[in-house]
């Protein structure tokens, strides 16, 4: 088999990885596209593996030793990922990006709080 059939897939699916990441509102959708890209580079990673273990007679094979530990690493990105969206969905109600960002509490100056002393002089 040639390198271009899963050089072509890898790239298609890593395009369409980077398109659900780039379009979509929901956060778990988000954190499965990351997936599908990761899943890209492991194909790349496995597949020039090959063809270079047939040109340079290697036995190593260090792209299958990196594609495991690509997995590893994905796998406990998606469990805290998952873990944080689980908990953003319990305390907010949602798990919308764009709700998400404008929910957030207001940050400087013009949208500072008053702490406890200040409520208890201002009604005073």
């Amino acid at each position: 088999m040639h390198l271009a059939y899963p050089a072509v897939l890898s790239a298609l699916l890593f395009c369409t990885g980077l398109y659900g990441v780039l379009a979509r509102r929901n956060a778990i959708l988000v954190l499965m596209s990351v997936e599908l890209m990761l899943n890209a580079v492991n194909l790349n990673l496995v597949a020039f593996d090959v063809w270079l273990s047939k040109t340079a007679r290697d036995t190593l094979h260090s792209g299958q030793a990196l594609t495991l530990f690509t997995i590893a690493i994905a796998a406990a990105e998606i469990g805290i990922g998952l873990a944080i969206v689980l908990s953003v969905y319990r305390s907010r109600g949602t798990s919308d990006i764009d709700k998400l960002r404008d929910s957030a509490e207001p940050h400087g100056p013009e949208g500072a709080t008053a702490t406890a002393d200040e409520k208890a002089e201002a009604t005073a």
